[in-house]
C-alpha cells in the first residue's frame, strides 16, 4: 500500500506547511525510451531532482524546465557527496515542504543503495515511494543481444556487484561457479583481472565466455567477447571505462547471431 496518494498530477499543490515526499525512482540504464511512465511525469512535476552520475543526458532532458538539479554522483575514488550526507538532503528538502526525485542509474532497489535511503526517510518521518526502473542486468544485456536465460544454456542467473561496501571484492565465488547459470556483475570492471583470476581457481573454465559493455542501451554502447582467461587483458587494451557491465556464462556465444543493437543505434539515436 502507497504511504501517501496515488495521483502525482497535484504534485505542486500541496497545503502550504505540509511536508514533501521523497520519489526514489530508477532511470534505467540510459536509453530515456526506457523510463516507465511515471517515472516521466515525476520528473516533470517535481521541485528538485536528485541525481546520479550514472544518469544520461537524455533522462535529465525529460526533467521540468523549472525544476531544482542537485548532483550527487560517484564516480570510482571520487564522491561528491557521502552517501550519509546525500540521504540527509533527501529529509532536508522533502521537510522543507518539497516534492524529491531521487534519481538513480538503473533500479532504486538493485545496488542502488535506494534500500539505505528508503531506511532513512522511515527513520525521519518522510514519505516515500519507490519507481523501478529496467535494471542494467536486462537492458544492457537484451540491447547487447545476450538473453540472460535460455533453456539451453542457462536456467538460472545471479547478479552481483564487483565492488563492496569497503571496496574488496571478496565475493561468494563457489556460488558463482555453478552450471548453466549466467553472472551479471555490476561494477566490476577495475577488479575484472581480479574476478577472472577467483572464477577460474574456484572451478570456472578458462574458456568460458565474458562479456563487457560499456555505456549499454546508448548510443556509446561497445560490446567485447572474450573468455575468463583474456577478457582483463582485452578490456585494457581497448580502453574500456565505466560504466561498464560484465555478463559471464554460456549465453555470450549467442551475441553473434542475436546482436541488434550496435548496427543501428546510430541512425536510431540521429
Amino acid at each position: 500500500m502507497r504511504n501517501f496518494p496515488a495521483d502525482t498530477t497535484g504534485l505542486k499543490q500541496r497545503p502550504s506547511g505540509q511536508s514533501g515526499a521523497v520519489y526514489l525512482v530508477g532511470a534505467g540504464p540510459g536509453d530515456p525510451e526506457l523510463l516507465t511512465l511515471r517515472a516521466d511525469r515525476l520528473l516533470r512535476q517535481a521541485d528538485v531532482v536528485v541525481f546520479d552520475h550514472l544518469v544520461s543526458a537524455g533522462v535529465l532532458d525529460r526533467v521540468g524546465a523549472n525544476t531544482e538539479r542537485i548532483y550527487v554522483g560517484k564516480q570510482e575514488s571520487l564522491h561528491s557527496l557521502p552517501q550519509q550526507d546525500i540521504n540527509s538532503l533527501l529529509v532536508r528538502l522533502a521537510l522543507q515542504g518539497k516534492n524529491v526525485v531521487r534519481l538513480k542509474g538503473g533500479d532504486p532497489f538493485i545496488f542502488g543503495r535506494g534500500g539505505e535511503e528508503a531506511q532513512e526517510l522511515v527513520a525521519a518521518g518522510v514519505r516515500f515511494e519507490v519507481v523501478p526502473g529496467v535494471t542494467a542486468a536486462s537492458g544492457v544485456s537484451a540491447y547487447a543481444g545476450i538473453p540472460l536465460t535460455h533453456r539451453d544454456y542457462a536456467q538460472s542467473c545471479k547478479f552481483t556487484t564487483g565492488h563492496l561496501k569497503d571496496g574488496s571484492v571478496q565475493l561468494d565465488w563457489a556460488h558463482l561457479v555453478q552450471p548453466n547459470q549466467t553472472v551479471v556483475i555490476y561494477m566490476g570492471l577495475g577488479a575484472l583481472p581480479e574476478i577472472g583470476k577467483q572464477l577460474i581457481a574456484h572451478g570456472q573454465l578458462p574458456t568460458m565466455p565474458v562479456a563487457v559493455i560499456e555505456n549499454g542501451t546508448t548510443e556509446n554502447q561497445r560490446t567485447l567477447v572474450g573468455t575468463l582467461a583474456d577478457i582483463a587483458s582485452k578490456a585494457q587494451a581497448q580502453g574500456f571505462k565505466s560504466p561498464s557491465l560484465i555478463i559471464v556464462g554460456e549465453v555470450v556465444a549467442l551475441r553473434d547471431t542475436l546482436q541488434w543493437f550496435d548496427g543501428m543505434h546510430k541512425q536510431a539515436y540521429s
